[in-house]
């Protein structure tokens, strides 16, 4: 499920960002970006994400800035810059000159001579302060999950109740459907049976087990029933996100099974209907842990 979550902290000697971002995926995938100095507390941060996010892919980042720091980002070689810009200077002496200006330029950009040097504190206290910010970003980000997730939930329902709906309608057409189909049947043979000879009781044998492979009320009942425990595993505060998943399949069997029994046009039209919003139902269910 995707989440969001930022804290902050600032004092006189310190300025601390947390940023926490989660997208969809099957696993917990979690990556970490923080100063040098908290490479040791990778781990511990891992630990305290995975207590509190089953699954996703995490992406956590830490800024950290020390306010008042007299020493400078980067190291400066004295040695190194006066032995290139003695050589840039006897070089330039061979050929005419150049002016002092670009020598420094020349001897301060070259190799080596300015070395990144990364500001970093010794203080323990900072990677406690760190975890404080930490907590916080966490516990909004999983607000910020659990405010998407009641939405979910409204969402799913109304899925649900739509595919309802049409098993409410199938329900109340099954009573006639039958009948239909049997007059249906019996005005298209009415002619030939006058005009040929037949067994009557063969014929209503195969009419009857016909009907028998038209019966749809097992998969009514089936239907009813995922219904049902669509919407009680829904209301489970235990993740339940890969049994909707499997539920939402089994539903799917019943309204496919259903379609092809029918035999009646209105019904296949309501199929397709609970078909379409259950396709939502599985693209949601995506979202849920």
């Amino acid at each position: 499920m995707t989440g969001y979550g930022v804290a902050g902290f600032e004092n006189e000697q310190l300025v601390i960002q947390v940023e926490v971002r989660t997208l969809n995926s099957k696993m917990l995938d979690v990556s970490i970006r923080s100063p040098r100095q908290f490479a040791d507390k990778e781990s511990e941060i891992r630990n305290r994400v995975q207590a509190s996010l089953d699954r996703g892919k995490v992406s956590i980042s830490i800024d950290f800035f020390a306010k008042g720091n007299q020493n400078l980002p980067v190291q400066l070689n004295e040695e190194l810059f006066k032995s290139y810009y003695h050589a840039f200077e006897q070089l330039a002496a061979s050929v005419g000159g150049s002016t002092t200006t670009d020598l420094f330029k020349l001897a301060l950009q070259a190799p080596q001579v300015m070395v990144n040097s990364p500001v970093e504190r010794e203080d323990q206290d900072d990677w406690a302060q760190v975890k404080v910010v930490l907590e916080d970003a966490l516990r909004r980000c999983e607000a910020f999950r659990e405010d998407e997730g009641a939405s979910l939930f409204v969402k799913l329902k109304e899925n649900i109740d739509l595919i309802r709906q049409g098993w409410t309608i199938i329900k109340a057409e099954e009573s006639t459907r039958k009948e239909k189909i049997q007059n249906r049947i019996r005005g298209h043979f009415s002619q030939w049976m006058d005009e040929h000879a037949f067994d009557a009781n063969r014929f209503e044998q195969e009419l009857i087990y016909y009907f028998e492979k038209l019966d749809i009320n097992e998969e009514l009942v089936r239907l009813e029933t995922h219904l049902d425990y669509f919407i009680k595993c829904m209301e489970s505060e235990v993740n339940q996100g890969k049994k909707l998943g499997f539920i939402s399949q089994e539903i799917g069997r019943e309204i496919n099974t259903i379609g092809s029994k029918a035999n009646d046009a209105g019904i296949q039209k309501i199929v397709i209907q609970m078909k379409d919003e259950l396709e939502k139902i599985k693209e949601q269910t995506l979202n849920v842990l």
